[in-house]
């Protein structure tokens, strides 16, 4: 009797439980501020990764570099070709400004977010994220021009079947 109870309930809510509970964390790009997701980048050990893209002014391309914890996005780094507009011109409190083969660098930066808001382009920014030095361009996995939102989350299988993972 006890056993027939246990697979009329207990197997469908196990399997449910499995379902449904939020397990691999990824770098999740959700539409908008609406928390649905768009897409998501499943992390292996490495926490760090990088977004590239051309600057609309200067037309040079800035690297901004990220660490992850379970909710937090930490900036780390900047790189960057042009003081042009947009680009800062010196290190902020402990940060570090340095130069390298024409190349502008903030170091040491902890600037922490709990998400970053960014419009994949449409024309000249060709948003990429680079993570294990492979490089995946956002424009192939969603829609130029989108609003999304990058965080730093875990997810169910369930979200994983409905977004859409960025691989190689």
């Amino acid at each position: 009797m006890i056993f027939k109870k246990f697979m009329a309930f207990g197997i469908p809510l196990l399997i449910a439980f499995l379902f449904f509970f939020p397990y691999k964390h990824v770098i999740a790009f959700s539409f908008e501020d609406q928390g649905e997701l768009v897409a998501y980048f499943p992390l292996k050990k490495e926490k760090e990764f990088k977004i590239k893209y051309t600057h609309s002014i200067h037309l040079t391309d800035v690297v901004e570099s990220y660490r992850l914890s379970d909710k937090q996005i930490e900036q780390t780094e900047l790189a960057y070709d042009d003081f042009a507009v947009g680009m800062p011109s010196n290190a902020e409190g402990e940060e570090v400004f340095e130069v390298k083969d024409d190349t502008y660098f903030i170091k040491n930066m902890q600037r922490t977010f709990t998400y970053i808001d960014l419009r994949v382009g449409q024309v000249k920014a060709n948003h990429r994220l680079i993570y294990d030095e492979k490089t995946y361009t956002l424009a192939d996995f969603m829609k130029p021009g989108t609003w999304v939102r990058i965080s730093s989350e875990r997810i169910s299988l369930w979200e994983q079947l409905k977004g859409v993972k960025i691989s190689g």
